[in-house]
């Protein structure tokens, strides 16, 4: 069954223009569309083959990818790693990215902790997401997480009843909805944080298996 779906601000607003992702990476290099990049160490941009198959799409980079400049190092990162493989989906077809590409945090101490990205800085950060999936033209995208899905489909779309749902905003890639691997770590019950990862993994595999009709 084909659910169709309203587009957000990676998929509807005006995007960065660049012929190759590494015209892109170079052009965002010195972003300053909202105020993130003050505290930042760096921008993280996307990662992967330059004409993957599969976008996955999270929120923004955290404390260890912000000081690594890549994307999903950090404990979510590795994380999403073994899920990948044990969904049969290997990253090195996929290109992962944020849909904020600048580390928002507030301090406590010595340690960085993760703020929740608002509407404002993921629709300027849109100006490089959508030139991403423009640039790619991916057979698939996969939000991790609300802010993702919020990028690519706008307001109207839910994580919970869209959840391992396959959407098909028109004239636009196939849109997959799943979690953010770090909703995983945060959770204590063990027995649910296993359920909800094998759910995970299922969402992982529908990706692994896609075929484009």
């Amino acid at each position: 069954m084909t659910i169709a779906a309203s587009v957000g601000p990676a998929l509807a607003l005006d995007v960065a223009n660049a012929a190759s992702i590494a015209e892109l990476r170079h052009h965002a290099e010195g972003c300053t569309r909202c105020d993130l990049y003050r505290n930042a160490t760096q921008i993280v941009f996307g990662e992967g083959p330059g004409k993957a198959e599969i976008v996955l799409v999270g929120e923004q980079p955290g404390d260890q990818e912000d000081l690594a400049g890549r994307p999903f190092v950090g404990p979510a990162g590795r994380l999403l790693d073994r899920c990948l493989e044990e969904a049969g989906l290997d990253r090195r077809r996929c290109y992962v990215t944020n849909a904020v590409k600048h580390f928002k945090f507030t301090e406590r101490g010595k340690r960085r902790l993760h703020a929740k990205p608002n509407a404002g800085e993921i629709r300027r950060c849109a100006w490089w997401l959508g030139a991403e999936l423009n640039i790619i033209k991916p057979k698939l995208v996969v939000t991790l997480g609300a802010s993702a899905l919020y990028a690519l489909l706008g307001p109207k779309a839910k994580l919970t009843p869209e959840r391992g749902q396959i959407l098909h905003p028109a004239n636009r890639p196939p849109v997959l909805v799943t979690i953010h691997p770090s909703y995983l770590l945060r959770i204590r019950d063990e027995a649910e944080r296993q359920r909800l990862r094998l759910e995970f993994v299922s969402d992982l595999h529908k990706a692994a298996e896609f075929r484009p009709r």
